[in-house]
């Protein structure tokens, strides 16, 4: 972890310790400041605006509730997107849906060149659509929002060793499929007028 990610733990920490006091204000700013972050993740399970806001808002309603409880073991960025992704599981059965499949949203890619962005998001979201979705979570946790082994195993509630292997088969399912993918894009796009 860096200087950086230990301040913002830091500040985190202390965020929850005054919600344990019964500090809105505190509720707030750690709202505002996971927002953002875990809109981009959830929309990776579900396209639907308003079931990301609601589980954005049972994972606060939550994480108010349970901040006294809050022991440390994990960065509080750990904590609060384990509370998501259980939430986003939940909500998922509760409104009969399957987690999203298909492509990477758009916010995620940069868009120097809007042509060459959208070709590798279709091909970077057509390698992903082969994996499972713990596959993609793990994924999406690991290069998308930078998180440890440790961390994605305590928000996926499983072991280290199924995450690293999930993550192992990933990138195995990915190393074969990428290529072929865009031979198949390079072979398109040369038969285009």
């Amino acid at each position: 972890m860096n200087d950086a990610d230990l301040n913002t733990d830091a500040t985190d920490r202390q965020l929850l310790q005054r919600m344990a006091a019964g500090d809105r204000t505190a509720l707030a700013i750690l709202y505002r400041n996971y927002h953002g972050r875990l809109c981009r993740f959830l929309s990776r399970q579900t396209r639907r605006p308003e079931v990301i806001e609601e589980v954005i808002n049972d994972c606060f309603w939550i994480a108010w509730q349970k901040a006294g409880d809050f022991r440390g073991d994990s960065r509080v960025s750990t904590w609060i997107m384990g509370i998501a992704y259980r939430c986003g599981l939940k909500a998922l059965r509760q409104h009969g849906e399957e987690p999203v499949e298909d492509n990477i949203p758009e916010e995620r890619m940069p868009a120097d060149d809007p042509d060459e962005d959208r070709e590798l998001r279709d091909w970077l979201s057509k390698g992903l659509e082969r994996l499972s979705h713990d596959q993609r979570v793990v994924v999406e946790l690991v290069y998308g929002e930078g998180h440890t082994l440790d961390d994605v195993a305590a928000i996926m509630q499983c072991p280290v060793g199924t995450v690293k292997a999930r993550l192992f088969h990933a990138r195995v399912k990915l190393r074969n499929v990428l290529p072929a993918l865009a031979e198949r894009s390079l072979t398109f796009k040369e038969q285009a007028p």
